[in-house]
């Protein structure tokens, strides 16, 4: 299983040092993979939990590729009825080709109204949109030698029963966001009778997880995956090993904006998962990541 990690790029602390040192972190650790989050109209209700700056995604991980060598790097998520398809495909693919083939398009349906109604778009079409918007991007990757032999894996977010089916349509992998351990349990059964049912195999398995380590145990049916002692977080992990996951994405972020301020709390909860996940004495494994 690889570990991945969420970088906040907004927010009033983050700049482009602050990503920079971010990422480097990421990688310097072992981790696998580094993602991070899309919003294009800072309207209100975007700004009350990810205030401006706000980095661009594509154009973020352009420069963060050519700042590291190894680490994976992705979107969690894209929303995607907020581009053009066709501009999303050659991004993707050009960002894949400088990168050396590290990129994860991870894509979501949105939630913000406000920012759909500033982009002209209707927010009640927005599952529609996407559906519409993968289907046209994947045939664009088909019809353009953008990727020679390389397939971009993508992710299909959304913990709704659609989001569900959406991945199972459309995904090589579903990326339920913060879940609890007994809630995504019941969700992955659902998946695979949708898969049965559609005649599909089921995707891959790639949550994004809180990281909200505690010096006490949170107990608790609410619960999130990620949230509680270092020894509930490594039970956590070990729990979506055997469920399937095939990575698993950390997200620091508690959701106050002042955060974005001190990010050293975050660089040690990620430092503590790095020195837990692999082999007590073990270097971080600079070719392959956390595993």
């Amino acid at each position: 299983m690889k570990i991945g990690v969420n970088i906040l790029n907004f927010g009033p602390g983050t700049d482009p040092g602050v990503l920079r040192n971010a990422a480097r972190t990421a990688e310097g650790l072992g981790f696998d993979l580094l993602m991070v989050s899309d919003h294009i109209a800072i309207t209100p209700d975007v700004a009350a939990r990810y205030p401006a700056p706000f980095y661009e995604p594509f154009t973020t991980l352009s420069w963060l590729a050519a700042l590291t060598t190894r680490i994976r790097l992705g979107t969690t998520v894209l929303i995607a009825p907020y581009r053009h398809p066709l501009l999303t495909a050659r991004m993707a693919a050009n960002l894949d080709a400088l990168s050396g083939g590290r990129l994860v398009l991870g894509v979501g349906v949105g939630w913000a109204r406000q920012e759909f109604a500033a982009l002209g778009i209707p927010f009640q079409q927005r599952g529609r949109l996407t559906e519409e918007h993968l289907r046209a991007v994947r045939a664009a990757w088909q019809d353009t030698a953008d990727l020679g032999e390389r397939r971009i894996p993508v992710w299909v977010g959304g913990n709704s029963d659609a989001g569900l089916r959406r991945a199972v349509r459309l995904g090589d992998a579903w990326h339920p966001l913060r879940p609890t351990l007994p809630w995504l349990c019941a969700a992955v059964v659902r998946m695979a009778a949708y898969a049965d049912e559609q005649g599909l195999p089921a995707p891959a398995l790639a949550p994004r997880i809180a990281l909200r380590p505690t010096a006490a145990p949170v107990e608790g049916a609410q619960r999130l995956a990620g949230e509680g002692t270092i020894d509930q977080i490594m039970d956590d992990l070990e729990q979506l090993r055997l469920l399937g996951a095939g990575t698993v994405v950390l997200d620091h972020y508690g959701g106050d904006p002042r955060e974005t301020s001190h990010p050293r709390a975050a660089w040690q909860a990620l430092a503590t998962v790095a020195a837990h996940f692999r082999p007590s004495g073990a270097e971080p494994e600079r070719s392959g990541g956390l595993s």
